[in-house]
C-alpha cells in the first residue's frame, strides 16, 4: 500500500508500516473481526475531504471547479482492501460486470473502450453506413448515489447477503467527513448520500449501482454503448435510407433519463456532444432527424483525453497534442542545463513520451503527414535528451536509446493487445474481434496461432479499424512468436546486445534468431513498459 497521510491517523502510516511486522496479528484479528461481525466501526467511517481543483483554468470561487478526495484512515483502507479483493474476485467469477464497463477494472482501459468503438465505427463507414456517437456524462455522480438504492442492488442484483450484506449497510451507514483547506478544517456533518472519492470501495460500488443501466441499453437493439466509470458512449449505424432508426435513439435517451431521475442521478446537459460520421452531403439531413439534439452535434468531441473527428482520421488529436508537446518542450530546455541526464530523461517521458504512447494502437487511423508530425515530437525528445544539434542525424540516436520509431510503437501496441486477448488477458470485447483461423485442410504447425484477416472495402475506413490491422501483424509473426509460453531473464539482454532495429520486420527477425530465446509467455507485454521506460530502464 501506497504511505499516504491523513490527519486522523494515530500512527504515521510510515510507522504503521515498518511496525507491521509486529502489530501484523494484531491488525489481522482485527480484520477479521469486523468481517465475520458484519459492522464496520466509527472511526474507519470518518473522512477528512480535501478539494482538489479539476482544471488550472478553472475558476477557484466556484465550488464545482473542485474535486473532493476523501482521506481516510490508513488501518480503513486495508480493510476496504481486503473487501475488495474477496469482492471482485466474486463478481469475475460469477460474471456480473457489464462487459461493456470498462471503468476501474483490471485490464480494461481507456485506450481498449477507444479501440473498440472505433473499429465499430470504421467497420461501419467502410460498409456504406452513417454513424451517429453520442457522449454523455453525470453532474456529480460518485456524490448522488442513493445508499438505500446501493443496498438494493447489492442485495437483488449482486446477490449479496447475510454477514457481507451487513458489512456494506455498516460500511455505508454513519459516515461522517470535515473539510479541510490548509491548517484549517470544518465540523464533521453526517454523509447520508453518494460513495467516499478517494476510498477505495467507491469505485466499485458506483460501478454496482450503474448495473441496471445496462439492462436498460443493451434492450434497444441496434444500438451500441460502452461506459468508462460515469462516461456513457452511445453509437448507432444505419444506411442512408434508414434515417428513422434515430428515432430509436430518442427513445434510449428518454429511458436512460427517467431511470437515473428515479436514482437520483443526473446527466450534465452542457457537456453532452454528437459527433455524425457520414458523407459531408448526408450530414445536415442527420442533424436534422435529431431533433432536440441538433444544436449538441460538434465538429470534434473531446472523450477521456482524446478527440475524434467525423471522419476518424484523428487529426485534431494530433494537431493538439504536437502543441502541447511544443508547450512543455520550451519549459523542458529551460531546465535541461540544472537537470542530470536520469532526471531530464524521467522529465521527458513523464510530459512527452507518455502522451505519444496514450491510446496509441489508434493510431492505425494516422495519414503520413500526422505520423511524421509525431516523429517530429519524438526526435526532438531524443535530440534534446542526448544534446545533440538539429542537424544530427536522427537514426543513431534512437539506436543510442532504444528507442522505437512511433509506427514501430504503434504496431508493437496492436500486437500486444492481441497477445492479451488470445491469452484471455484482455477484455472479452476486443477478443470478440479476433476470429481464429482454422483450416480446411489438414493442420500443419505452422497454422497454429493464426487469425482470419478481415476484409475490407476502403483502405481509409475498414482497412484501418483494429479487426483488420491486427490479424495483419499478427500472421506476419513466425510461429516461435506467436505460440510463446516461457520467459528467460536474459531477454532484455540479450536484446539490447543485439541493438535495436529501426524498421518493424528487421525488428521482428532479432525474435528470430536461433541463437537467441524462445520468448516469455508474458514477452510483448513486458516489452512495452507503461510511459514507454525502454529496455535499457528494465
Amino acid at each position: 500500500m501506497k504511505t499516504s497521510a491523513c490527519r486522523l491517523d494515530i500512527l504515521p502510516s510510515s510507522l504503521f508500516k515498518s511496525a507491521f511486522q509486529s502489530i501484523g496479528p494484531s491488525v489481522l484479528s482485527i480484520i477479521n473481526a469486523y468481517l465475520v461481525s458484519g459492522q464496520v466501526p466509527a472511526y474507519f467511517k470518518n473522512a477528512v475531504i480535501h478539494p482538489l481543483l479539476k482544471k488550472l483554468s478553472l475558476d477557484p470561487s466556484l465550488h464545482s471547479s473542485f474535486r473532493p478526495i476523501s482521506k481516510l484512515p490508513f488501518i480503513s483502507k486495508i480493510l476496504e482492501k481486503v473487501v475488495a479483493k474477496q469482492f471482485t474476485a466474486a463478481l469475475d467469477e460469477h460474471n456480473i460486470y457489464d462487459c461493456f464497463q470498462s471503468g476501474f477494472r483490471r485490464a480494461h482501459s481507456t485506450e481498449i473502450a477507444f479501440l473498440r468503438v472505433s473499429n465499430d465505427l470504421l467497420t461501419h463507414s467502410d460498409a456504406g453506413d452513417c454513424s451517429v456517437l453520442v457522449l454523455l456524462d453525470l453532474t456529480a455522480a460518485f456524490d448522488t448515489v442513493d445508499h438505500h438504492l446501493l443496498l438494493e442492488r447489492l442485495r437483488d442484483w449482486v446477490g449479496l447477503s447475510g454477514s457481507a450484506l451487513e458489512w456494506f449497510s455498516s460500511y455505508l451507514s454513519e459516515c461522517f467527513f470535515s473539510v479541510a483547506v490548509s491548517k484549517f478544517r470544518s465540523s464533521n456533518p453526517s454523509l447520508t448520500h453518494g460513495v467516499p472519492h478517494g476510498s477505495v470501495l467507491g469505485p466499485l460500488l458506483f460501478l454496482l449501482y450503474l448495473h441496471p443501466l445496462q439492462h436498460i441499453l443493451s434492450s434497444f437493439k441496434g444500438i451500441s454503448y460502452h461506459l468508462y466509470a460515469d462516461d456513457i458512449q452511445q453509437y448507432i449505424s444505419f444506411k442512408p435510407h434508414e434515417m428513422s432508426k434515430l428515432q430509436l435513439f430518442h427513445t434510449c435517451l428518454d429511458s436512460i433519463k427517467t431511470w437515473m431521475a428515479g436514482s437520483f442521478l443526473k446527466l450534465n446537459e452542457d457537456k453532452t456532444e454528437i459527433l455524425i460520421c457520414a458523407p459531408n452531403k448526408l450530414v445536415p439531413k442527420v442533424r436534422d432527424s435529431l431533433g432536440q439534439f441538433t444544436s449538441h452535434t460538434k465538429p470534434s468531441v473531446r472523450n477521456l483525453g482524446m478527440t475524434f473527428d467525423p471522419a476518424l482520421t484523428l487529426d485534431s488529436h494530433v494537431s493538439s497534442l504536437v502543441h502541447s508537446s511544443f508547450f512543455h518542450f520550451r519549459n523542458i530546455a529551460k531546465l535541461s542545463p540544472i537537470l542530470s541526464c536520469s532526471e531530464l530523461e524521467n522529465v521527458l517521458h513523464t510530459f512527452i513520451s507518455s502522451r505519444l504512447d496514450y491510446c496509441n494502437s489508434l493510431f492505425t487511423c494516422l495519414s503520413k503527414t500526422s505520423l511524421n508530425r509525431l516523429q517530429v515530437v519524438q526526435n526532438i525528445c531524443a535530440r534534446l535528451l542526448t544534446k545533440s544539434s538539429k542537424h544530427t542525424h536522427i537514426t543513431p540516436l534512437l539506436l543510442q536509446l532504444h528507442w522505437l520509431p512511433v509506427n514501430v510503437r504503434v504496431h508493437f501496441k496492436i500486437l500486444v493487445l492481441v497477445y492479451r486477448a488470445l491469452h484471455g488477458q484482455a477484455p472479452s470485447y476486443i477478443g470478440d474481434l479476433l476470429s481464429p483461423y482454422t483450416p480446411t485442410r489438414s493442420p500443419r504447425s505452422s497454422d497454429q496461432w493464426l487469425l482470419v484477416v478481415q476484409r475490407t472495402r476502403l483502405k481509409t475506413k475498414g482497412d484501418r479499424s483494429f479487426a483488420a490491422v491486427a490479424p495483419r501483424l499478427w500472421i506476419s509473426l513466425p510461429l516461435s512468436l506467436r505460440s510463446v509460453d516461457s520467459f528467460k531473464k536474459t531477454a532484455e539482454n540479450s536484446l539490447v546486445q543485439a541493438g535495436f532495429c529501426m524498421t518493424f520486420f528487421t525488428f521482428l527477425s532479432l525474435f528470430c534468431s536461433p541463437h537467441l530465446f524462445h520468448l516469455p509467455q508474458d514477452a510483448l507485454i513486458s516489452l512495452f513498459p507503461i510511459h514507454s521506460l525502454f529496455l535499457n530502464i528494465f
